[in-house]
């Protein structure tokens, strides 16, 4: 056995990485311009197009092994894939949840669940795009979820209600985590969840009904509604009582790769509010030239660069198999804020025309307000921050 992998042994690469995937990105992207997500969003449409030429690129099996058809490179290239998606004017949410959602199936499933699911999720045969987690009641209090699955024979019936399940109506298959053994029955709350692959196509309609859920940006939302809906038990991922335990080894991947969309959402305001602040003059003179336009920008663009540098280490740390709880939120927290800087930083420079659709400002700007909720809300990041990385009583 190798030594154990150590903290000062890890790097990462300063300058732009990965720069033949980014090059290639930036060139799918051009071919879906501010024009096509805006007719999208007037009919709430799913991005089909899109998602296949990266699918066709093998973009969105990035992180699938090479002996399961998928590209096998490392997490911080799915993130410049994810990024660069964002910083081309386009939006990732409508498939990036396979890069992290895949990992459960790929960490926790047995050889046979990989075998028969992974070179299909690879090659877009299949989609594994919906990850069945929040409910109406219990928010990001996971281990109060009310969802159910009761054994019967081989198979699970699964009872509940799952919202903000985003892309159920375009994808095959679902993560659920749901509660096998009730609450006031385990030793700790976090015992008693498991973890299920969910053929939607095999239960919607029986026992499995998906409703649209519109929403401030077209994010293709839903709400599920399960009664009695049946899960062959061969399709429980890892042990049952453990899921928690599953879902929790993929959220610092998941927040690795969202916040490094919000980065490329923070470039994307910054070179569109510049250009405007150097091209747009009023009282003959460039309102770049103004400090109070000026300032704001170069604010955000700095907190956009330190957020860089921490996901970055967050990545490596990931890659190597270390701890990077503390990097992920840091990361997901500095992301997120210098997004929303840049947004409002160019939504002013922009001044009245930021409301017009043609500019794509508006849209960008709802967009990224989202990270500072989802997948995980500032507060509670701030909150770990607190508890985990201060050493201060837990605040909730």
């Amino acid at each position: 056995m190798g030594a154990a992998p150590r903290i000062e042994d890890v790097s990462f690469a300063l300058g732009e990485d990965f720069p033949e995937i980014r090059d290639s990105v930036r060139r799918i992207c051009a071919q879906f311009p501010g024009a096509y997500w805006r007719e999208l969003e007037a009919r709430e449409a799913y991005p089909t197009e899109f998602v296949r030429a990266l699918t066709e690129a093998g973009y969105l099996a990035a992180l699938i092994p090479e002996e399961y058809g998928g590209a096998g490179l490392p997490l911080r290239a799915a993130a410049a894939i994810l990024e660069e998606i964002h910083a081309s004017g386009c939006n990732a949410g409508a498939c990036h949840a396979q890069m992290y959602i895949m990992g459960t199936l790929l960490r926790h499933g047995n050889a046979r669940q990989k075998t028969q699911y992974l070179p299909q999720i690879a090659s877009g045969a299949l989609r594994l795009q919906a990850f069945g987690v929040t409910e109406p009641t219990t928010g990001t209090d996971t281990t109060k979820l009310k969802t159910r699955a009761v054994r019967q024979g081989d198979h699970y019936l699964i009872y509940g209600q799952k919202v903000w399940t985003s892309r159920a109506l375009h994808s095959d298959l679902m993560l659920l985590l749901a509660r096998t053994t009730p609450v006031d029955q385990v030793k700790k709350k976090t015992d008693g969840l498991s973890v299920f692959l969910l053929d939607i196509r095999d239960c919607r309609g029986k026992g499995l009904e998906i409703k649209p859920l519109p929403a401030m940006v077209n994010h293709n939302a839903t709400e599920v509604f399960f009664d009695g809906a049946r899960v062959p038990a061969e399709n429980l991922i890892g042990e049952e009582g453990r899921g928690f335990k599953y879902i929790l080894d993929g959220m610092n991947a998941e927040r690795i790769l969202v916040s490094c969309e919000a980065l490329g959402d923070a470039r994307w305001f910054t070179q569109k509010a510049v250009a405007y602040a150097t091209e747009r003059v009023v009282f003959d003179r460039p309102i770049g030239q103004n400090q109070g336009v000026q300032f704001p920008i170069a604010r955000a663009y700095a907190e956009t660069q330190a957020a860089d540098l921490m996901l970055r280490k967050a990545a490596a740390l990931f890659q190597a198999g270390l701890p990077c709880g503390d990097e992920a939120n840091l990361g997901k927290l500095l992301a997120s804020e210098a997004a929303w800087h840049a947004a409002e930083a160019c939504m002013q420079t922009h001044g009245g025309f930021g409301y017009a659709r043609e500019y794509d400002v508006e849209r960008k700007w709802r967009e990224t307000r989202l990270f500072q909720i989802a997948p995980i809300s500032t507060n509670l990041v701030l909150s770990y921050i607190g508890e985990h990385i201060l050493g201060m009583p837990r605040s909730y």
